[in-house]
């Protein structure tokens, strides 16, 4: 793929972050349907972040629902990056434009102790890299205006992710059954989104291992410490500024979050 339609599209990405205000979707400039294309825009814009001084702490992984992928036309998850600047705190206030068009889902965080280096892993090897999981509440947001996003714009746009918030409370794999537990999503005390484990790719483990697989594949293999989004466990919400967020997952805990005010003038 030519070099300056790729650094065209990220530098309008980027242009979106820093303005604050969306863009219009970036497929056009790249060949229809080119996913590698996109995961070199994503790959651009993650070398800039890098070059700026954010820290990568791990990834994220999307798509991770046969609706979704049916309604994109994939028939695989994607993945994105996540920098240490993107995790807000427990129980504290996330600016409701910290991320452009903010909507929240419920998943799984696990935590690395081991380095996966290999480009076909295991159950096995996931379980024993795994020192420990969290129930996490990603936010979700678009650079591309209006959430008019196709494949190509989504993964461009690091898998449109956002930002993201753990729990304090860390459990061992053995504690819970990542595959069968539970979640339910509420915004402002009422449940709006319900789901369980099996619903991210027949469950979190089979998509970490996904994630690790290609990740080794494209030279940026996961390591001891990285943090691993799983997936959602059920549908994204929208959510406005005063929005008290909070999800339980069974045997994993909670975690939640307010949003307040805008940081800059709209």
């Amino acid at each position: 793929m030519a070099s300056a339609a790729i650094e065209q599209a990220a530098e309008r990405l980027r242009q979106a972050e820093a303005s604050g205000q969306p863009c219009a979707p970036i497929a056009s400039l790249l060949p229809a349907g080119d996913i590698a294309a996109a995961y070199e825009v994503q790959e651009a814009n993650t070398r800039a972040a890098l070059a700026d001084g954010r820290r990568l702490v791990g990834r994220k992984i999307g798509l991770t629902s046969a609706s979704v992928q049916a309604q994109l036309g994939v028939a695989q998850p994607d993945y994105g990056m996540l920098f240490a600047d993107m995790a807000w705190d427990e129980a504290g206030e996330v600016p409701i434009d910290a991320v452009l068009q903010p909507r929240v889902e419920a998943e799984i965080a696990l935590v690395l102790d081991r380095d996966l280096p290999h480009r076909r892993n295991t159950i096995a090897d996931i379980i024993a890299a795994t020192a420990y999981a969290l129930p996490c509440i990603e936010i979700v947001g678009s650079r591309i205006a209006d959430w008019k996003i196709g494949i190509v714009d989504t993964i461009a746009d690091n898998a449109s992710s956002g930002g993201f918030v753990l729990g304090a409370s860390p459990r061992r794999l053995s504690d819970f059954d990542p595959g069968l537990c539970g979640m339910v999503l509420e915004v402002n005390g009422q449940p709006l989104s319900s789901g369980a484990g099996r619903a991210c790719l027949g469950g979190p483990l089979n998509a970490a291992r996904w994630l690790a697989d290609v990740m080794a594949g494209v030279g940026r293999s996961l390591c001891a410490g990285d943090i691993i989004l799983t997936g959602a466990l059920g549908p994204m919400m929208s959510v406005k500024a005063g929005d008290a967020v909070q999800a339980r997952i069974n045997g994993l805990g909670s975690v939640g979050f307010r949003f307040g005010a805008r940081r800059r003038a709209a």
